[in-house]
């Protein structure tokens, strides 16, 4: 009896020390980076419902809210996991970025000369999504496990190499765009690794050598790595009235919607351009455009601020972030994130090729929601266990 007592009293004991962990860390929690999530969602919620209110099939808002809570709950389980098991779990972690993007090869259904969806029931989610941070996850242990050694070439050629084969997998989809996402996701991270400036440069000049190679001098050649119109879309915002009725429509839509929406914008129901359908894909690649339509100038530049937010305390979590490996997690998935929001907004505004990244928190999709949720959760996981001096391995 006085055994099984004394075992009683041990368990209380764990599970006070237990709560006291959990609750210690849920006071450490970044309360900017959680308003800043919690407004952004609540303002891209709110225009996701002018942006659809017209479309043919409903509102997406009823939707996307069910997206986002489900992305709520995610956010905050991900805040009880410590950043450092996926670091001990790298290996699985990089086998099921692979095993996503074949998996979808093999069993995706297409659409739009696409395969880049798996239809599981009620949900079709989109696996190159989800793949964004766990490849991060993977490749910044990879990175802190070498830290020692990383000036050297060996290893950042070697991080090339395993981040090249998810790169291609979806790349093969064909989603040019996110695998643009995940090449400045690997740059990132290579960088906040200290990867020597050369290595990184040289990095850069194969990019855009590969680049020139498959948009001009392979086709050149008569051997054609893109589709005629993926490379129109790429092309196209060189000359955006080159084919305004054909390959540059909707870059021509989507510089109407944003020119007309002026300072206040012109409001749900005097936004032609959305809410005649005249601007294609408004609801995913280009919300931005709607949303400036809509809410013209001041209206973008609230998202825009709240994005910069996110982006600001995700590198203020990089430079107190507890060991290497947070570090390069926080600032890969801070680039990405910001990295997105640049792509989409300049190619509405005929700055940056066409390339259908979706806009976080505003696009309508389940798994770019979800996704960008989990990403700001192992941010915040990060920022919970940061404190004190920051270990080197």
């Amino acid at each position: 009896m006085a055994i099984e007592t004394v075992d009683r009293r041990a368990r209380g004991l764990r599970t006070s020390r237990e709560q006291a962990a959990v609750g210690s860390l849920l006071r450490r929690l970044d309360w900017l980076l959680l308003l800043a999530l919690a407004a952004t969602v609540a303002y891209g919620l709110s225009a996701i419902a002018g942006i659809t209110r017209h479309d043919p099939g409903g509102s997406a808002l009823h939707r996307q809210a069910l997206y986002a809570a489900v992305g709520t709950v995610l956010f905050f389980g991900t805040l009880l996991v410590d950043p450092g098991l996926y670091r001990r779990f790298q290996r699985p972690i990089y086998a099921g970025t692979l095993g996503l993007m074949l998996t979808v090869l093999a069993l995706g259904s297409v659409s739009h000369g696409s395969k880049r969806w798996i239809n599981v029931g009620f949900f079709t989610f989109q696996p190159s999504e989800f793949g964004k941070v766990i490849f991060v996850l993977a490749l910044a242990g990879f990175l802190a496990d070498r830290s020692r050694t990383v000036a050297s070439a060996h290893v950042p050629v070697t991080a090339i190499g395993l981040g090249l084969l998810p790169i291609l997998l979806v790349f093969v989809q064909p989603d040019i765009g996110t695998a643009l996402v995940y090449l400045a996701a690997l740059g990132a991270v290579l960088f906040f690794a200290g990867v020597r400036w050369l290595h990184l440069g040289v990095l850069l000049a194969l990019t855009v050598g590969l680049a020139l190679a498959v948009l001009w001098l392979l086709p050149a050649s008569g051997i054609n790595v893109l589709k005629p119109y993926q490379a129109a879309r790429l092309t196209g915002f060189t000359h955006p009235t080159s084919d305004p009725k054909g390959a540059t429509y909707n870059l021509t839509e989507s510089l109407t919607a944003v020119g007309s929406g002026g300072l206040r914008g012109r409001g749900v129901l005097g936004a032609t351009q959305t809410r005649l359908d005249y601007l294609p894909a408004h609801e995913t690649d280009f919300a931005f455009a709607s949303l400036a339509e809509q809410r013209g100038f001041l209206g973008s530049s609230i998202l825009l601020l709240l994005y910069l937010l996110i982006v600001w305390r995700g590198l203020r979590i990089v430079t107190g972030a507890r060991d290497l490996y947070g570090a390069i997690v926080a600032g890969g998935i801070s680039f990405m994130f910001l990295f997105q929001v640049f792509v989409n907004c300049a190619m509405t505004m005929g700055i940056a090729p066409i390339t259908g990244i979706p806009l976080p928190f505003l696009s309508v999709g389940g798994s770019s929601m979800i996704t960008n949720f989990l990403a700001i959760g192992i941010l915040q996981a990060i920022a919970m266990r940061s404190g004190g001096r920051r270990r080197a391995a």
